[in-house]
């Protein structure tokens, strides 16, 4: 009795680390994201069986952080961050060049290390905070700048302004539950407003550029730089109320939408699932938003709270840039749909991040009792 007692404890402390709510909600997100690739990807065999791999390696990576209680991941901020720093400095000296962007680097196998610093940089900003909790100072403000600038920089100077954005949602999302004031928010707003355009914009490359003229008007150049954005439009208003119907979609499978199993892939879910489809898309990201703010709200310590409202707000940015782009209301700007679009790294990523929330919700239960 006393064996099987042990065994039980050790299932439900190990084993059984996952919030419920969570992970329904994320399983009938993901198998949303591949009845939709299936479609996507119908000329592209092997794409499925893929993505199922890479699901599988993004749970058992949630798995592993669910396991690590947010006070062990602590001690890791430092070198975690450091390590990403040196690996970003690495690849603008020896990273290999696709696309006219020089993003990744090989240690052995390819590896994109933007993509860690997601996570990195608001472990490092909530760990920073957390030692300065009930003494912080402006000047505390101006070095948390300094630390989310340096990776912000760096994966800019690449360029990858994508990855960019989401590292800067994440990282001032910690910044701003510290402690940061309204009035000075109200200020940082004003400047940037001033700076954008008379400053960032001159620094920008002229394919970035084209991508912000071509959202405001695609017809500028219907045929060239305007043609994915007016495609997409497209795909997505001409489901309708209830879409085309599955497998039927003509945009996706005629290949007028680009990498429709990637970036665009919510192009061929609205197009064959139509507004009733997109609703109740948009219902369960918005429920995992909501899910995720709760389990932030209830974080026993300010490191948990902070890392689980910066894990939100990547949620949110991944969720709400994408669909934008899609839609033609924001640049494109190469970021998938979470848990819906084909690929490895981001899975890891989002995967790195889920076992966060969980790992705030499990020891916050661990706590109380």
């Amino acid at each position: 009795m006393q064996k099987r007692g042990i065994n039980w404890h050790f299932i439900r402390s190990h084993i059984l680390v996952f919030d419920a709510t969570l992970a329904i909600l994320i399983f009938l997100i993901m198998s949303i994201g591949i009845i939709t690739l299936y479609s996507a990807g119908i000329d592209f065999p092997g794409r499925v069986e893929d993505q199922m791999r890479n699901i599988l390696v993004s749970f058992v990576i949630m798995w592993i952080m669910a396991n690590v209680p947010p006070q062990t991941l602590m001690r890791f901020a430092i070198p975690i961050y450091t390590f990403g720093i040196a690996l970003l400095l690495a690849v603008a000296v020896f990273g290999m060049v696709k696309k006219g962007s020089r993003r990744w680097i090989n240690i052995g196998m390819t590896i994109q290390p933007s993509e860690m610093m997601k996570i990195a940089t608001p472990l490092m900003l909530a760990w920073y905070f957390q030692k300065r909790e009930g003494a912080l100072r402006w000047r505390d403000f101006v070095i948390a700048s300094v630390i989310l600038g340096i990776p912000v920089a760096l994966i800019a100077k690449q360029p990858d302004l994508g990855t960019a954005m989401l590292v800067v949602a994440a990282g001032f999302t910690v910044v701003f539950l510290a402690g940061l004031s309204w009035k000075f928010l109200i200020s940082l707003s004003l400047a940037v407003a001033v700076i954008v355009p008379t400053v960032v914009w001159p620094m920008l490359h002229d394919y970035q550029r084209d991508r912000v003229l071509t959202m405001l008007d695609p017809n500028r150049d219907p045929l060239g730089k305007g043609f994915h954005i007016i495609q997409s439009t497209i795909a997505v208003g001409s489901g309708g109320l209830h879409g085309k119907g599955y497998l039927k979609g003509t945009q996706s499978h005629l290949e007028f939408i680009p990498e429709h199993t990637t970036d665009f892939i919510f192009a061929v879910f609205s197009e064959e699932f139509g507004f009733v489809g997109n609703v109740i898309l948009v219902s369960l990201y918005f429920l995992l938003i909501i899910r995720c703010l709760m389990i932030a709200a209830n974080a026993p310590t300010m490191f948990a709270r902070l890392m689980a409202g910066a894990v939100t707000m990547i949620f949110f940015t991944y969720a709400f840039v994408n669909m934008g782009m899609v839609s033609g209301i924001v640049p494109v700007v190469g970021v998938p749909l979470p848990f819906m679009s084909y690929g490895g790294t981001a899975l890891v990523t989002l995967g790195m991040g889920l076992g966060i929330m969980m790992s705030v919700q499990r020891n916050r239960k661990l706590v109380q009792t």
